[in-house]
């Protein structure tokens, strides 16, 4: 722990080895004559963290962000559908793992017990070849985790363990960041699961499902993210595979309390305003130019954007970084397109459907979501017509695909899948296209950028980000944006903020000696 500061708050969760970051010290709160000014570029999981920490410390935040709605990936927007229901739209199904221990932590600032969130019984795989499996009766303590997965799933035969080269699988038993990165970053997730011989079955359920969750085939994904997932969700943490869903849509259950926290600590919340460019100022501090009003100053600027956006205002703000940290993130790339069918049905699907699966073998669909089995907008509109809303998901698709096929695709294979379905009239569709997810390639982790930049005051949050620490997807954007916080608030003298994760290591010495003996030889 760094000599003068606190430590952090009691244990987030139950795993008695997670790794706490003790905050960095510093004065509790800046004085408001004198406080600095940052602009928060940016209104998603991140950009919102930042704000927040930033403003829980007397920092005068202003944050942009180019939609009319907070929430970035996961924001909610309302409209009509054809029987004149108002519900919420969003870009689909997110899972909150109990390892998220940074991105609950910013949630607890409005709902402190997490009483928004609901837990699902369970988190069920399905293969079209009849292949299913189960992680409601997984351990949830590793190493037993990870062995009762495979001695309760039917994806797993003898003669398929007896295949695999438990050799070239021992880097996954001590994950540790950057070093994974080191070892795999260079091969891609399908190669090193041929090299390990892993179980064909097993792959499609039990890792495809997975890294599918990157929005990447598996042949363009670094192996380094695919061995931290194996590392965050079934090695590292003892905190279990089963994970929680906000029980009303994204906007009331997380992002409108959260703006009023930010309105109540002095944050000014601009929608609908995109940033164009960052000027460095001669005498210090930035310039924001926006693309509604004139330049505003501040003394330090977060860039919390998704792959595209960050590219396309570094290229616009010529004073930024150094020409290689420019052409860094001129490299970073976008994650293929996917797809969010969200489907109105006037006819419930059958009572014992989960309300989560995970599905491989059906063409484009990756997984299918009953949200009125745990979303009370959507519970509300069905109980009120008798109906079902269900929600499709299909990753990593062609950039050129056809998206009238494709919707159509999506909806025979709900019914392949849920047979009952296949006599529901549609009362509304809304299909949602997007292509903003970063992209983690063979050999790209070099090029994604660190959270603090070579020009000072401006940092950088985000998923696509290098934080160093073992944090993946949502929590990668939350531990981020507190790290960019905390880079600020040190140079003010403020105290920044404790942060928690899995942890940073095999969890046990004799996982860890096992991993170095197929360093020593490989």
């Amino acid at each position: 722990m760094t000599a003068g500061a606190r430590r952090p708050a009691h244990r987030p969760g139950r795993d008695r080895l997670a790794r706490p970051l003790s905050a960095p010290p510093g004065a509790g709160r800046a004085d408001a004559a004198t406080a600095p000014r940052a602009a928060v570029v940016g209104g998603g999981v991140a950009g919102l963290t930042a704000a927040t920490a930033l403003a829980e410390r007397g920092v005068r935040v202003t944050l942009y962000e180019r939609e009319r709605v907070l929430g970035g990936r996961l924001a909610g927007w309302r409209t009509r559908l054809a029987d004149g229901s108002t519900v919420t739209m969003s870009r689909g199904f997110h899972a909150f793992f109990r390892q998220y221990y940074n991105l609950r932590a910013l949630l607890r600032r409005t709902d402190p017990s997490l009483s928004r969130l609901t837990g699902l019984p369970d988190y069920p795989l399905r293969h079209a070849d009849g292949g299913h499996d189960s992680f409601r009766r997984v351990p949830r303590t590793p190493p037993l985790s990870a062995l009762g997965f495979v001695a309760l799933s039917r994806s797993f035969r003898v003669r398929d363990l007896a295949r695999m080269d438990a050799r070239a699988a021992l880097p996954l038993l001590d994950v540790r960041v950057p070093g994974v990165y080191d070892r795999l970053d260079r091969i891609s997730a399908h190669d090193f699961l041929e090299a390990i011989r892993f179980p064909a079955a097993a792959r499609h359920l039990a890792f495809e499902v997975f890294s599918r969750s990157f929005f990447a085939d598996p042949r363009r994904l670094s192996a380094a993210e695919m061995a931290l997932m194996f590392h965050i969700y079934f090695l590292g943490s003892a905190e279990g595979l089963l994970f929680d869903v906000p029980d009303e849509p994204f906007p009331q259950a997380l992002w409108d309390p959260l703006a009023a926290h930010l309105t109540r600590l002095g944050t000014e919340l601009r929608t609908s305003t995109a940033v164009e460019a960052v000027r460095v100022l001669p005498a210090g501090g930035f310039a924001v130019a926006a693309s509604r009003g004139a330049e505003e100053r501040c003394d330090a600027v977060v860039l919390a954007l998704d792959p595209g956006a960050l590219r396309a205002v570094v290229a616009r703000s010529e004073e930024l970084g150094d020409a290689e940290w420019r052409e860094r993130v001129a490299r970073l790339r976008t994650a293929p397109p996917f797809l969010v069918s969200r489907l109105w049905l006037d006819r419930p699907v059958r009572g014992d459907r989960p309300g989560f699966l995970g599905t491989g073998g059906y063409g484009p669909l990756d997984n299918v979501s009953v949200l009125n089995r745990w979303e009370g907008e959507a519970a509300r509109w069905a109980a009120r017509t008798g109906g079902s809303v269900v929600e499709l998901h299909a990753y990593a698709l062609p950039g050129d695909a056809d998206r009238e096929v494709r919707q159509k695709e999506l909806l025979g294979e709900l019914h392949r899948i849920y047979p009952e379905t296949r006599g529901a009239r549609v009362v509304d569709a809304r299909h949602e296209w997007r292509a903003d997810c970063p992209l983690f390639p063979v050999g790209g982790y070099g090029d994604r950028p660190a959270v603090r930049t070579p020009t000072p005051g401006l940092v950088v949050a985000g998923d696509t980000v290098r934080t160093g620490l073992p944090v993946a997807l949502m929590e990668r954007a939350a531990a981020s944006g507190f790290l960019a916080a905390n880079a600020l608030l040190s140079r003010w003298g403020l105290r920044g903020h404790p942060l928690w994760t899995v942890p940073d290591r095999g969890r046990g010495a004799l996982l860890r000696w096992m991993a170095s003996r197929s360093a020593h030889r490989g």
